[in-house]
């Protein structure tokens, strides 16, 4: 979903209460990541796994100048032989620690191993947010949730565009200081390159 269909989007729902729940979402996301500065660990469940909102969250940190939102994409299935970036495992949450955010997107609740893994790494001092069931054992363990719950207005992967969107829209500008010539028009090409700003 582009930047515009994005805009349409929260035109549609201007009023339902999903922009500011999104955006509240996205915030905190985004304050995890920037203050903590450990990592954004992203992980579904073995039938779900959020591929979308992993290339919207890297398309976003890249647009928007801020790298820690770009997540560690946690797979089920993966194989030593996938690409480094699909190679991560389930074993990685096992490794989660204080300063790492935790965000898992589920449809549902997860299995009981993938919770056992995932209270581990709360345990640890990772900060736990939710997407998806507003109800069961995850969301009761997460720091933060934002409740898609079966049958509401907007599907979860709708929901994963607006907050990945809002995610990046928040971002804090980059710090200012002195600058080669270089670095101002590497700069000013990411500005004209970049997609249009979506408005509220």
């Amino acid at each position: 979903m582009d930047a515009v269909r994005v805009a349409l989007l929260r035109d549609v729902l201007a009023g339902t209460g999903w922009l500011d729940d999104t955006r509240h979402f996205a915030a905190t996301l985004r304050g995890s990541v920037l203050s903590h500065g450990g990592g954004l660990l992203l992980v579904g469940t073995p039938e779900y796994e959020p591929w979308h909102l992993a290339a919207h969250l890297v398309d976003e940190a890249a647009w928007s100048g801020t790298p820690e939102l770009a997540p560690t994409l946690v797979r089920h299935d993966a194989r030593p032989s996938d690409p480094a970036h699909l190679a991560v495992g389930p074993g990685r949450l096992e490794a989660a620690r204080r300063g790492e955010t935790l965000l898992v997107v589920a449809p549902g609740e997860p299995p009981a191993p993938l919770l056992e893994r995932i209270c581990d790494a709360r345990r640890a001092g990772a900060t736990l947010l939710s997407l998806g069931p507003g109800e069961g054992e995850l969301p009761a363990l997460a720091h933060e949730i934002l409740p898609v719950p079966e049958g509401s207005e907007l599907d979860l992967d709708t929901v994963q565009h607006l907050v990945s969107a809002a995610a990046g829209e928040n971002a804090l500008p980059a710090p200012r200081g002195p600058r080669r010539f270089r670095d101002r028009l590497s700069r000013l090409a990411d500005l004209l390159t970049a997609p249009p700003p979506t408005r509220w």
